[in-house]
């Protein structure tokens, strides 16, 4: 019972970190893309912590553990990570990409042609 108490409370904390991983790369005004990448990447490797620490709790190695035998990246939290990982990084290089162009177009538009939508 205390080892499924863990394992609740250990894939809360890794969604958790990993929700506080993706806000931080993408919610945080004042910033440049260089330090907003920057600090993404310490945040996703602190999330990887916490996810790679749920997968030991996972497959602690105790008679009433069915996942005893699987694998470290067969577990749910590393599984979670790697998809949100992969998430965060597709949407932020089509950010950074959207964000730069909207910069090169940005001389084009009018206040006068935006005032028509």
């Amino acid at each position: 019972m205390i080892l499924d108490l863990a394992k609740a409370l250990s894939f809360f904390l890794s969604i958790l970190s990993l929700y506080h991983a993706a806000i931080f790369a993408f919610f945080v005004p004042g910033f440049h893309w260089e330090e907003r990448l920057g600090f993404a990447l310490v945040r996703l490797a602190l999330a990887a912590c916490v996810c790679f620490f749920s997968a030991f709790i996972f497959t602690w190695p105790s008679p009433a553990n069915p996942e005893r035998h699987q694998a470290l990246t067969a577990t749910l939290p590393v599984r979670l990570f790697l998809w949100s990982s992969a998430c965060i990084l597709a949407l932020l290089l089509s950010s950074w990409y959207l964000g730069d162009l909207a910069q090169q177009a940005a001389p084009f538009i009018s206040n006068h042609s935006l005032q028509r939508f």
